[in-house]
Order: structure tokens, then C-alpha cells, then sequence
């Protein structure tokens, strides 16, 4: 069974492809996501083995996203523009499905993928790849002091000194972040474990900062401390 990940910006499109899947018994939907960077450190976990890419998306289309996802993976390409088809074919492409997509259609693509009979070894990466300043940097999770929320910004803090300013929620980098490696200690922080210098009743230190404790949060900083 295939474990897949669908992405498209438009959530119409997203539905139906995410409503094939699941009636399709050799697939198995893991996520949908609007959001091409958000679902790229999920496929680069290791956490799904087909993805079902759209190709014209804003910050990352379908090219840049096969490019940075690497060789290993197979993706079902999905778009309304026939352009791109030859293109897509230096990848990884089981199919090209020019939308609006017939299921029939849909299964042909996926009838096209060999079967495999054990899941792949999954392999946690080392790194991430965060969007700042119309710019896809990488991250390594090595470098990362803590994450701060700034309103509707979220600031990288590294072990450098530098700061990455990027438009995304704390929230989505809570879900993407390894948890053995990175713990949130207050509505406005996420930390580094490794790089806890001290831990007090109501803050703690990571490198030459201190950061409160938030009384939500206070409870996965008690668990880090009886292991």
C-alpha cells in the first residue's frame, strides 16, 4: 500500500484528489496540505512514498518541490496546464493528469506504480526547509537554539547568532519538529532540548538567552526532567 501525500493550492481540487485516494484500496492518504512547504518536511521524513503534486503553486511549484524532495520519491503530477509534462518526465513521474481529473483516469495513473509489499525504512532527516525572503533556505535542526513566535512571523534563532524571519505559525513547526529533539515551552517559544543550559520554576536558559516557561507548557518540561 502506498502511503500518499496530495498537495494543491486549490482546495477543490485537493478534495477530489484526497477523495480518490481513500476509495482507492492500494493507497492510503497520510495528509492534504495548500501548502507546499509545509508538506515538503513531512515527504522528506520519509512519511509518505507517492505524491500527488500540482505544479503551479505560489512560493514552490511542483518543479522546485520534485527538486528538493529528491529522486527517491514517485509523484503522480496533477495541473491544468499541459506544458509541463515533458519537464515533469526528468523526474520521478509515474503520471502526468491534466485536470479536471476522471477518476477512471486517476486509477490508470496509479494501476502505472509497482507493487510493494513492505513499507520503505523510514529516515529521519537532519534538516529543514524554512521560506524567508522569497527564498527556500535549509535549515540544519543541529543549528536551532529556539523558535519564536513574532504575530504572524516566526524567528529561527540559531546557534550562529543568526535570525530567519519566516511566515508561518509556531503551531506548524510543533508538528513538523522531531518532538524528542524539540519541546514547546510557552505560547511564543519552541526550544532546542539539547540546547537547555538550565531549567527554573518559571524559565529557562538556552544559550545566552532566558525564556519563560508558560503554565500550558509546564507540564512537557516536567516530563523532560523525570526522563
Amino acid at each position: 500500500m502506498y502511503r500518499c501525500i496530495a498537495i494543491d493550492d486549490e482546495p477543490l481540487a485537493l478534495n477530489i484528489m484526497a477523495d480518490y485516494i481513500r476509495k482507492t484500496d492500494s493507497l492510503h492518504l497520510v495528509d492534504i496540505s495548500t501548502s507546499p512547504q509545509q508538506a515538503l518536511q513531512r515527504v522528506l521524513n520519509g512519511e509518505a512514498d507517492l505524491i500527488f503534486l500540482d505544479i503551479e503553486m505560489p512560493g514552490l511549484n511542483g518543479i522546485e518541490f520534485m527538486q528538493l524532495a529528491g529522486p527517491q520519491r514517485r509523484f503522480i503530477l496533477t495541473t491544468a496546464y499541459p506544458d509541463y509534462a515533458l519537464k515533469g518526465y526528468e523526474y520521478n513521474v509515474v503520471d502526468y493528469l491534466l485536470k479536471p481529473i476522471a477518476y477512471d483516469r486517476f486509477l490508470k495513473a496509479v494501476q502505472k506504480l509497482p507493487l510493494i509489499t513492505t513499507p520503505p525504512e523510514l529516515k529521519q532527516v537532519s534538516f529543514f526547509f524554512v521560506k524567508s525572503e522569497y527564498k527556500l533556505l535549509r535549515v540544519d535542526f543541529e543549528d536551532v537554539l529556539y523558535l519564536e513566535s513574532l504575530r504572524d512571523y516566526v524567528a529561527i534563532h540559531t546557534v550562529s547568532g543568526q535570525k530567519i524571519l519566516t511566515l508561518q505559525s509556531l503551531s506548524s513547526f510543533e508538528k513538523e519538529f522531531p518532538s524528542q529533539h524539540f519541546i514547546r515551552i510557552h505560547k511564543s517559544y519552541i526550544v532546542a532540548v539539547n540546547k537547555l543550559e538550565l531549567i527554573a520554576k518559571n524559565r529557562v536558559q538556552i544559550g545566552k538567552e532566558e525564556l519563560p516557561i508558560g503554565d500550558t507548557y509546564r507540564s512537557n518540561l516536567n516530563r523532560l526532567i523525570k526522563h
